[in-house]
């Protein structure tokens, strides 16, 4: 896309997120042709609607359709089937065969619901996955509430006959799928992050103390400039993974994008003091998004002590980013 369908394709996607979510969202996004979008520009794609979507707190189904694009299955396209995402907090496969038996424990958003079918990866052992279309109907979708009920996810169970319908997937594919679904949680992170403070930056404007605004005050203009400057180092961290595809880099950036998420939020709790901690208030439900959002494809922390200890067993850095 050129510089003209970039700008017309971000207002558009604006516009749906800012009114819509859940299942309108995506029926909005299958209009706007997001799909399309994705095959075409991928990285305007993803970080534009997911940038978007973090700040305006809206939901789709558009993660699970990221990831059956990265597989690139002839004939699975992310409009008429979802892939099953992996459980909170690990990025291996959701599913795990055992002879004939597919048994399956994954996430998923609540669009699945309305799937015909869904497509769950498990490995096969020596680093190997194949990929199976399994009937909805076959499997238990339970919602997830917890901390943010409003993303709407659902965790996926079942024990099924594994033996139709399977596909094996060239190698790394499962692994080019966590990759960009790191990404795309980067950059809701990093939209949720500037949500947050935006709504600092509003209250310490209208709040008035000793007949000034509190914006005025250099305490409070130091908690915002460092949650400006986590939120910039996490979206730098991001553009310098485009340049650089592939799971490292998008593990680090995904990391760097959760850590500096919980770091914005602090900053802007502090500003927002008490208003902050009500649920009149809209900061706790981005606190909450940021939180879950953080845990999907592994935490901050549990990304950074992996790659931490890869390095020590290869006894080598990874490459620099090309900044």
């Amino acid at each position: 896309m050129d510089a003209d369908d970039i700008d017309m394709f971000e207002r558009g996607l604006r516009d749906v997120t800012g009114r819509t979510t859940g299942a309108a969202l995506d029926a909005e996004l299958d209009e706007l042709g997001w799909d399309d979008a994705l095959d075409d520009d991928e990285q305007s794609a993803v970080s534009l609607l997911f940038g978007l979507q973090g700040r305006a707190g809206a939901t789709s189904s558009a993660l699970s359709r990221l990831m059956t694009h990265a597989l690139g299955l002839p004939g699975s396209s992310a409009e008429d089937v979802m892939t099953v995402l992996p459980a909170i907090g690990v990025t291996t496969p959701p599913g795990t065969l055992d002879g004939d038996r597919l048994r399956v424990d994954g996430l998923s958003p609540a669009g699945l619901a309305d799937q015909a079918s869904a497509l769950v990866v498990a490995s096969v052992g020596h680093g190997a996955t194949t990929a199976c279309r399994v009937a909805t109907a076959d499997l238990e979708l339970r919602p997830v509430v917890g901390v943010d009920p409003d993303l709407g996810l659902l965790r996926v169970i079942g024990d099924v006959d594994g033996t139709g319908r399977r596909v094996d997937l060239p190698t790394g594919a499962w692994d080019a799928g966590i990759a960009l679904g790191c990404l795309a949680t980067g950059h809701e992170l990093v939209g949720a992050s500037r949500a947050m403070l935006d709504l600092a930056c509003d209250h310490a404007r209208e709040r008035i103390q000793f007949d000034r605004p509190i914006a005025s005050f250099q305490a409070v203009r130091h908690r915002l400039a460092e949650a400006l400057v986590a939120v910039a180092m996490a979206e730098a961290m991001l553009d310098a993974a485009w340049l650089d595809p592939g799971p490292v880099s998008a593990a680090m950036a995904k990391s760097v994008a959760g850590h500096q998420a919980r770091t914005a939020s602090r900053h802007c709790q502090q500003v927002l003091a008490g208003i902050g901690f009500t649920v009149e208030h809209p900061f706790h439900r981005y606190v909450r998004r940021t939180l879950v959002l953080d845990s999907l494809f592994g935490t901050s922390a549990s990304l950074a002590t992996r790659l931490g200890n890869s390095i020590i067993d290869e006894g080598r850095l990874p490459p620099l980013l090309p900044l």
